[in-house]
C-alpha cells in the first residue's frame, strides 16, 4: 500500500506504507536500551562466555577471557560445581589525555556451573592460550566431594 506524501498539485511523491515499521523501530531502541553497557540492569556485560559440551569420556569447557592474565584466574570443583573466577585489570595510560571511546570492561568475574555429569576431580586439564580457557573434565561414575584447585597450563 502506499500513500502520498504531499497534495498532487505539488511534485507527487510516492512512500510505501509500513506500519510495523514504527514497531520494529520502539523494539529496537527497548533492545539497544537493555544492552547497553550503561544500562543499570545490565550485569552480564563482564561475565567471559562459556560454551560446555560432551564427549564420549569428558566433558568440556571454554571460556573466552581476552585481556586476563593467567595468574588472575582461578578454577576450582566443589561437589560437581566447577567455578571460574579471575580480573581484567585495567590498564594505566599515563600519556593520554583525552579518551574518546572506552568500551571495554574491566573487573572481576565469577561463573559456577553445577555439571551435567559426574566428572573425576582428579583428572581434569586447564590451558589458557590466546584468551581462550579449555577446561576437560573426566566422567566419573563416584561425585566428588571435596574442593580441588586446578592448575592451568
Amino acid at each position: 500500500m502506499y500513500y502520498l506524501s504531499q497534495p498532487m498539485e505539488e511534485i507527487m511523491t510516492l512512500i510505501k506504507f509500513e506500519p510495523l515499521r514504527e514497531f520494529d523501530r520502539l523494539t529496537d531502541q527497548i533492545e539497544s536500551f537493555f544492552n547497553t553497557t550503561t544500562s543499570a540492569f545490565n550485569t552480564s556485560s563482564t561475565l567471559p562466555k562459556v560454551d560446555v559440551f560432551e564427549t564420549t569420556n569428558a566433558l568440556n569447557v571454554e571460556v573466552e577471557i581476552p585481556g586476563v592474565k593467567k595468574e588472575d584466574i582461578k578454577l576450582t570443583l566443589e561437589d560437581n560445581i566447577l567455578t571460574i573466577q579471575g580480573e581484567k585489570k585495567v590498564e594505566e595510560r599515563n600519556d593520554i589525555q583525552k579518551s574518546f571511546r572506552c568500551e571495554r570492561m574491566f573487573g572481576s568475574f565469577k561463573r559456577s556451573f553445577t555439571l551435567p555429569v559426574d566428572v573425576n576431580p582428579d583428572k581434569v586439564n586447564a590451558k589458557f592460550e590466546n584468551g581462550l580457557l579449555s577446561i576437560t573434565l573426566e566422567k566419573y561414575e563416584a561425585q566428588s566431594l571435596s574442593e580441588k584447585t586446578i592448575e592451568l597450563k
